[in-house]
């Protein structure tokens, strides 16, 4: 298709037929890289999936689970196997060539899992699916579990049935955050207090960055969850890799009405209002 859009020369052409085969090995690598450590790490009593995960790129599949079809999925969806294969979506998007010096289209690919999608949108009753049919409720495929993509886009019915089926409140993405430092919008307040009904540490900080969730949700000026973190026994003397408090990053990133109230956060025990 962008040849025939797109006047792109020679030069180009072969760039971007080496970015292709470049992504098919990075592919092959993530493969061998999963059946290695899936063969160093016994699997758990509950987990029976023997093999690899499969890949699929079928449109079919792709656009039950994107559009939220519950009838396409519980057709789709009936296997363990099915339940916890790898979504592969590609998408060209334009990047940046060195080499060229100018901007290409370039094919992106993107892994997530199927409960993954349906926690981030919402699709609880196709997410009940596909944990009845044995979806892995802590798998990062992609780099998140689906906790995180629900906190993420808020969706608190979907929070609330992961955490229900046994979910890890304190799950781990690859990037070292809890499904708690994702709630980063008014509208995840009602995430945050189920995370922390069902025992997410408040205090955890990211790995690297050492940000915690009332880090986060000062900078981000959400003063009701900062009051819920402060009311779970957040601690406000914790500082990050850049030895920024969380009154430093309110002040810092807090604006419009609630940045005053946000900068009055307590320094300490006892210390002076």
């Amino acid at each position: 298709m962008a040849e025939e859009t797109f006047p792109f020369t020679s030069s180009t052409l072969r760039a971007l037929r080496l970015q292709r085969e470049w992504l098919e090995w990075e592919d092959r690598r993530r493969a061998a890289a999963r059946q290695c450590r899936s063969q160093r790490c016994p699997p758990s009593a509950r987990a029976r999936l023997t093999g690899p995960r499969r890949c699929c790129r079928d449109p079919a599949v792709h656009n039950a689970l994107f559009s939220g079809d519950l009838q396409q999925v519980q057709a789709l969806f009936q296997e363990e196997d099915a339940a916890n294969m790898i979504v592969e979506t590609v998408s060209n998007q334009l990047a940046w060539s060195a080499e060229q010096g100018f901007w290409v289209l370039t094919p992106k690919t993107k892994q997530t899992a199927p409960l993954t999608i349906a926690a981030a949108r919402g699709y609880t009753d196709c997410a009940r699916h596909l944990i009845r049919r044995g979806a892995e409720l802590d798998a990062r495929v992609g780099g998140r579990a689906a906790l995180h993509e629900a906190c993420a886009w808020a969706q608190s019915d979907c929070v609330q049935l992961l955490l229900t089926f046994g979910a890890k409140a304190n799950v781990l993405s690859e990037e070292g955050t809890t499904p708690l430092h994702l709630c980063t919008t008014p509208e995840s307040l009602q995430c945050a207090k189920l995370l922390l009904e069902a025992g997410a540490t408040v205090n955890v900080a990211a790995q690297d960055s050492e940000v915690t969730p009332l880090h986060v949700a000062a900078a981000r000026g959400l003063e009701e969850h900062v009051a819920l973190y402060l009311e779970h026994g957040a601690d406000v003397h914790l500082r990050t890799s850049q030895g920024e408090t969380a009154l430093n990053a309110a002040c810092a990133g807090a604006e419009g009405p609630d940045a005053e109230t946000l900068c009055q956060l307590p320094s300490g025990p006892g210390s002076p209002a």
